[in-house]
């Protein structure tokens, strides 16, 4: 955006995908998705000294019919994959998702076969959290890098394309458990 001061009543100037950006990343509105010990360190992010009302997410949603943003904190179970992927799917467009903690990113220490080995393999992610849990202050700095990546994404038509070969990337890839020599 640039700022006209060649008259005596200056204007603004920008274009509406940098106004429709800047909207988008200012009211954000995250869906409830605790699974673990993360959940505690997302909450308290929701409330205490954190306070992430300042950046536009005052309320943790209970419906995702309600909310843009979903925040898997925790390790995510077979059994519960098939119900986070319906929530996701119940989510209007445009929808992000951040996987909290190294459990929600790559399965943690737990390897085995009742543990998905990272959400990107149900959901299409978008930051990564990394931490055992992930402290509030994590968290905060991976909402304001969301909030920088929504305020520049592409919107409409563009923004649907690149989305869903992002997801069809996300869901071909190959389970981290299956991958040789990572286990030595």
């Amino acid at each position: 955006m640039q700022v006209d001061d060649t008259g005596s009543a200056g204007f603004l100037l920008g274009t509406v995908e940098s106004v429709a950006g800047w909207a988008r990343k200012a009211s954000v509105w995250p869906a409830t998705f605790g699974l673990a010990c993360c959940s505690i360190e997302m909450m308290a992010t929701g409330c205490a000294r954190f306070d992430i009302s300042r950046i536009g997410m005052e309320v943790f949603r209970g419906s995702p019919r309600n909310a843009d943003l979903m925040i898997v904190a925790g390790r995510l179970s077979q059994k519960m994959a098939p119900v986070a992927r319906q929530v996701y799917d119940q989510m209007p467009e445009p929808k992000w998702v951040v996987a909290m903690g190294v459990c929600a990113s790559t399965g943690g220490m737990f390897n085995n076969y009742a543990i998905v080995q990272g959400v990107d393999h149900v959901l299409p992610v978008d930051i990564y959290l990394p931490g055992c849990p992930p402290r509030p202050e994590m968290l905060m700095h991976a909402l304001l890098a969301l909030h920088d990546q929504i305020q520049h994404e592409p919107l409409l038509k563009n923004k649907r394309e690149i989305a869903a070969a992002a997801e069809r990337a996300a869901l071909a890839a190959e389970p981290t458990s299956h991958m040789t020599g990572l286990l030595r």
